[in-house]
């Protein structure tokens, strides 16, 4: 049974977000299918969701993923998918362009599932999307952007060029599909799609919280980037934390780190 026809059940004080761990299948404003996971809070009365948009080559599946999820269920419930082209979703990675499309799916069905308050979380690429999503639909009550890029197109280090060699060309899309598990479509962008730095600067308008994370030791985006997300916002609408010895995405955020991020958004208003 989709996990959304039994969701909404009501008490006295309303809706009452969905209480059991969930799977399902969600479908895209475009058409994709969307493979997509639901973790109840373990703190009683919790009324937000926090829906998880992953980096490149990141999936539901991934250790990395399951164990923001896990932490994450400390402030609220949660809802991780994995992009089009990732995992067990269908479809091509468009790299950051229409997976806005993927996160309005995701906080589609976090509102079904009965939370008052939905929020967003990104990493890496998963950051730009978040970043795009709340200027572009809406809908969010806050969003955090973890590892993020400021702008498209960066190839100033040598990670960052690697991944542009893995996008851009066969051999590097081959590499992606078999090595990294994620599938890319080979069309280029038809017009660079609005920058996240962009993005940034339209939130403030929309009454949307903004929290800016970035390792001082991030590989693949140096600090001008956070900065510049940050600075678009403008410090009345946006927070900055660059964390000492963090390094990029998921897969090197520490648990307190994470754990502080689920704080900020449980309580941003």
């Amino acid at each position: 049974m989709d996990p959304r026809a039994k969701s909404l059940t009501r008490n006295e004080g309303g809706v009452r977000p969905w209480s059991a761990p969930a799977e399902a299948l969600l479908s895209t404003a475009d058409g994709v299918r969307l493979h997509a996971a639901y973790s109840p809070p373990r703190t009683p009365g919790a009324e937000v969701a926090v829906v998880l948009a992953h980096g490149f080559s990141g999936a539901v599946e991934r250790p990395a993923v399951r164990r923001a999820a896990a932490l994450l269920t400390g402030y609220a419930g949660v809802v991780t998918f994995s992009f089009r082209g990732h995992g067990r979703s269908a479809g091509l990675s468009t790299v950051g362009d229409r997976e806005v499309l993927d996160v309005q799916a995701a906080v589609a069905w976090a509102r079904s599932l009965g939370y008052r308050r939905v929020v967003t979380l990104g990493f890496s690429m998963g950051g730009a999307v978040v970043l795009r999503h709340a200027a572009l639909h809406q809908g969010v009550d806050a969003v955090a952007a973890v590892s993020a890029p400021a702008r498209w197109y960066y190839r100033g280090t040598v990670p960052m060029r690697r991944l542009h060699w893995v996008v851009m060309r066969p051999l590097g899309r081959v590499v992606g599909r078999v090595g990294l598990r994620t599938r890319i479509d080979p069309q280029e962008w038809p017009q660079p799609p609005l920058p996240p730095v962009a993005a940034a600067a339209l939130l403030p308008a929309l009454g949307i919280p903004l929290l800016v994370v970035h390792g001082d030791t991030d590989p693949y985006f140096p600090l001008d980037h956070p900065r510049s997300l940050y600075e678009a916002a403008g410090p009345d609408h946006a927070e900055l934390w660059i964390e000492a010895g963090f390094g990029h995405a998921e897969n090197s955020a520490p648990d307190a780190l994470i754990e502080r991020v689920g704080e900020w958004l449980a309580g941003a208003r």
